[in-house]
């Protein structure tokens, strides 16, 4: 957000879970000016500000002939808010963030400050998913500090952010393969491996849908999705796992549990270890 006026106007719109990338590009095609999100399990909350060149009202119809077409997508709440140094605000949002008994998670202008007795991952909060301040990204690099082993061949699949993947290889990884489905994540990816001194060369980093056309056999294989696409995979990673291989699922809630815990037994998998955070859990399983 830029500008001088004193204050902003700003609209919050409530959209279903699943609808947050068409929340974000609303906020563009509106002429917002900068946004924040707010999620909960049930739902989306988008707060969008605009300027103050035109009233509230101009803003609210603009907001409301994009949303006209769309389901799930509503306007709950508008008003003006006072002009704050929001370039700096909003990097004091992201605080160096210790995680599991190893690792602390740090954007990069926060280079220097790392806790000497942790493995720094630098991370820029960026569009992709695995920040390392949601929950399920915490609960994914607790799991994987725990299972582990150095010069393990690791596959990190729906990659996001690239935070799993950037772990494993503190962690002392083998050969280091990451796939996802949206390729305008990848570059992300690369800007992340460079903050952690990673060579573009040392990850077989693709865009790829989930296991499909993926050859290989790995030691370690973490997954830090949502249900449908876990539940979706999870019948093929058991011919994706070395002998003694571990799988660790992550990005499910805690009340999708039971019918996880049923689809990884269907596959032929047990679980040896998990851990909920709030209303997330995970799981590491290996073959039974």
């Amino acid at each position: 957000m830029a500008g001088a006026e004193s204050f902003w106007w700003y609209i919050t719109l409530e959209g279903e879970t699943g609808l947050e990338e068409e929340m974000v590009s609303l906020a563009d095609l509106s002429g917002g000016i900068g946004s924040e999100e707010h999620e909960s399990p049930e739902k989306i909350l988008l707060r969008i500000y605009y300027r103050t060149s035109h009233d509230l009202g101009y803003w609210l119809d603009e907001l409301n002939r994009i949303i006209e077409p769309l389901s799930g997508i509503t306007a709950v709440d508008m008003g003006k808010i006072e002009n704050r140094q929001w370039h700096t605000e909003w990097k004091e949002a992201f605080p160096p963030l210790p995680v599991g008994e190893e690792f602390v998670v740090l954007a990069p202008w926060h280079r220097g400050s790392e806790p000497r007795d942790r493995i720094p991952l630098y991370i820029y909060p960026g569009s992709a998913f695995g920040t390392g301040y949601h929950e399920s990204t915490q609960i994914a690099l607790t799991l994987l500090e725990r299972h582990m082993k150095p010069h393990w061949d690791v596959a990190d699949i729906g990659t996001g952010s690239g935070i799993l993947f950037i772990g494993a290889i503190r962690l002392g990884a083998g050969k280091v393969y990451a796939r996802d489905l949206d390729p305008a994540v990848l570059d992300e990816v690369l800007n992340n491996m460079e903050l952690n001194g990673i060579f573009r060369e040392e990850v077989d980093l693709k865009e790829g849908d989930l296991l499909k056309d993926f050859n290989h056999q790995v030691n370690l294989l973490m997954a830090n999705i949502i249900i449908e696409p876990l539940i979706s995979m999870v019948p093929h990673v058991p011919a994706v796992l070395k002998d003694d291989g571990i799988a660790i699922f992550s990005g499910l809630l805690v009340k999708e549990k039971i019918m996880f815990t049923e689809a990884i037994g269907k596959a032929g998998l047990k679980i040896i270890d998990e851990l909920e955070q709030n209303e997330w859990w995970g799981v590491a399983v290996t073959r039974k």
